[in-house]
């Protein structure tokens, strides 16, 4: 059983920035692929980043350049950076893992991510 619990959501201005954690309850971070979600208020889910077992990430087009996602496999955490932050990014944020490889082919398939934690919340004001 894979046990995934994030952190670092806040409420932050325009422009501001911020690190989310995820913490994973895994036998090895890097046998997974790695993802980020997140739920605005009212809006069905979206995919923010993913991260695969080397290094390789994909972004959605509304956070490239300004979100970095990053794993420390020796704490088995995930990161996501995240940089001149707007209203719009204001949302629950989730992270998920999964073994299936296709998952980090895109930022589309959270369908194919088994594992989610339980989400921290992002708000940011203009």
């Amino acid at each position: 059983q894979v046990q995934l619990q994030e952190s670092g959501g806040l409420s932050v201005q325009t422009g501001g920035f911020l690190r989310l954690s995820c913490a994973a309850a895994v036998d090895t971070l890097g046998n997974y692929c790695m993802g980020w979600f997140r739920q605005p208020p009212g809006k069905a889910r979206q995919g923010v980043a993913v991260i695969d077992e080397r290094g390789g990430t994909q972004y959605a087009l509304s956070v490239k350049g300004r979100f970095s996602v990053s794993t420390d496999n020796a704490k088995n955490t995930l990161y996501l950076q995240m940089n001149n932050l707007k209203p719009e990014d204001t949302a629950m944020y989730y992270c998920a893992a999964s073994r299936d490889r296709r998952a980090c082919s895109g930022v589309g398939y959270d369908y194919l991510f088994t594992y989610w934690g339980q989400g921290t919340e992002v708000t940011v004001s203009s």
